[in-house]
C-alpha cells in the first residue's frame, strides 16, 4: 500500500514484480525502467522491509535516483548486496554512492559498472578508506585511466576488501604502475580481476614487482592485456606467492607458456598450482617433465590460432581409444578403474588417474590424456568418479 501510494504521488507506473515480492529477502528489479522517480517510490516502500539483496541494474536512475538510495541506505542495517550497474549515474551519482559507502554499516558487496571517470575513483577511494565492512567491489566497465589507477591504488588501503573487479577499464601502462603501488602493500585482497585493461609489458613488470611483496592474493586474472613473452617473463618474477594465474587470450607462444611452467619447475616451494593458457600441441610434451615433479599442477590450455600451416588431422576420441584397448584384452572399464581406486571410494584424484593412464600401454598422447581428463572432470573438482 505504501508503494502504490508513492507511485501515485510520483506519477510512475508500479512495477508488478516489486508488488509480488515485497517481504522477500531478495529484490531483483534489473531493467524495469524505474528512472529516478520510480527509484524514489521503491525507496519509500523499502524503509521497513528486511531485504538482503537489492538489484537495480539497468534502470537509468541517474544521480537523482542514487540520492534517494543514499537516504535509504545511509542507516540501513539489512541490505548486504547492492547492484547499481548501468544506471547512468555519472560523477554526481558517484558522489552519492561514496556517501552511501561512507555511512552504511551492512553492505558487503556492491556492483558499480557505471562509466565512471578518473575523478570519480577518488570519491570512491576516499569513502572506502573509512569502510572496512565491504568485502566485494565490482568496478568493471568504467573509464578509469592512468590517474584513476592511482586513486584505485589508494583504495587498496582498505582493510576489509577481499574481491575487486577492475576488468574492462582503460588503466593501460600508467594506471597499472600506479595501481601496483597499492597492491604491493595490500594485506587483504584475495581475488583481483584486471582483464581487458591493455597495460602491456610495462604494466606486467609493475604487477610482477608488486607480487614480490603481496602474499595474500590467491587469484589474479590478467586476460587480454597485450602481454607478450617478454611481459610474461617480467610477471613471472613475482609469482611465488600466488595460487592461480589466468593469462588466456594474450599473445603467448609456446615459449611464453614455458616461461611460466619453468617457474613452477624451478621453484620447489611455489604455491602456484593452476594456470590457464593458450598454447599449441607441442607444449603438451614439454609440460610432462614438469608434472613429474609437480603432479598437482593444473594447466588448462587451448590451441592458438594463426600458427597452423595445414589442416590438422582429425583427432581420435580418447575414450574410444581406451575402450578399444580394453576390448582387445577382454577387460572391463570397471576392472581398469578398480585397479586405480585403491581405497574403493568409487573416485580417484586426477593426478592418480593421469599417472595410471601414462604408465599403462594405452596409446594416448599427452594432449589426448588431458582431453580425456577434462571430459571426466568437467567441474574441475580434481576427482574422476
Amino acid at each position: 500500500e505504501v508503494y502504490m501510494q508513492a507511485c501515485r504521488l510520483e506519477r510512475v507506473i508500479p512495477v508488478s514484480h516489486f508488488v509480488r515480492n515485497v517481504g522477500t529477502a531478495t529484490m531483483t528489479l534489473n531493467h524495469c525502467g524505474l528512472g529516478p522517480l520510480g527509484c524514489k517510490a521503491i525507496v519509500t516502500a523499502l524503509g521497513d522491509t528486511q531485504i538482503r539483496i537489492l538489484d537495480l541494474a539497468g534502470n537509468y536512475i541517474q544521480a537523482e535516483g542514487s540520492r534517494y538510495l543514499m537516504q535509504l541506505l545511509r542507516f540501513n542495517s539489512t541490505i548486504e548486496h547492492l547492484d547499481l550497474s548501468n544506471n547512468h549515474l555519472k560523477s554526481d551519482g558517484a558522489e552519492w554512492v561514496a556517501k552511501i559507502l561512507s555511512d552504511n554499516i551492512s553492505l558487503k558487496s556492491i556492483k558499480l559498472s557505471s562509466r565512471f571517470i578518473d575523478d570519480d575513483a577518488k570519491h570512491l577511494a576516499d569513502a572506502l578508506s573509512m569502510n572496512s565492512r565491504l568485502k566485494e567491489l565490482d568496478l568493471s566497465h568504467n573509464e578509469f585511466c592512468g590517474k584513476g589507477g592511482e586513486y584505485l591504488g589508494q583504495l587498496l588501503n582498505n582493510e576489509g576488501l577481499e574481491v575487486l573487479d577492475l576488468s574492462w577499464n582503460h588503466l593501460r601502462m600508467k594506471g597499472a604502475v600506479a595501481f601496483s603501488a597499492g597492491l604491493k602493500v595490500n594485506t587483504m585482497l584475495k581475488h583481483l580481476d584486471l582483464s581487458w585493461n591493455g597495460f602491456g609489458n610495462d604494466g606486467a613488470l609493475a604487477i610482477g614487482e608488486a607480487l614480490k611483496f603481496n602474499n595474500t592474493l590467491v587469484h589474479l586474472n590478467l586476460n587480454n592485456n597485450r602481454l607478450t613473452n617478454e611481459g610474461v617473463s617480467m610477471l613471472c618474477r613475482g609469482l611465488e606467492y600466488n595460487d592461480t594465474l589466468q593469462l588466456a587470450y594474450n599473445s603467448l607462444t609456446v615459449e611464453g607458456a614455458l616461461v611460466l611452467v619453468n617457474i613452477v619447475k624451478n621453484t620447489p616451494k611455489t604455491a602456484l598450482d593452476e594456470i590457464d593458457l593458450c598454447v599449441n600441441q607441442n607444449f603438451v610434451h614439454l609440460l610432462e617433465v614438469t608434472r613429474q615433479e609437480h603432479p598437482g599442477l593444473k594447466v588448462h590450455y587451448r590451441g592458438v590460432g594463426g600458427f597452423i600451416a595445414k589442416k590438422p588431422q582429425k583427432r581420435i576420441d580418447p575414450m574410444k581409444v581406451v575402450q578399444d584397448y580394453l576390448d582387445k584384452r577382454k577387460l572391463r572399464l570397471w576392472d581398469f578403474f578398480r585397479n586405480i581406486d585403491k581405497d574403493g571410494t568409487m573416485q580417484v584424484p586426477v593426478t592418480d588417474f593421469r599417472r595410471a593412464i601414462q604408465q599403462s600401454s594405452i596409446p594416448l598422447d599427452g594432449y589426448q590424456v588431458e582431453e580425456l581428463i577434462q571430459r571426466l572432470d568437467r567441474g574441475r573438482t580434481g576427482m574422476v568418479d
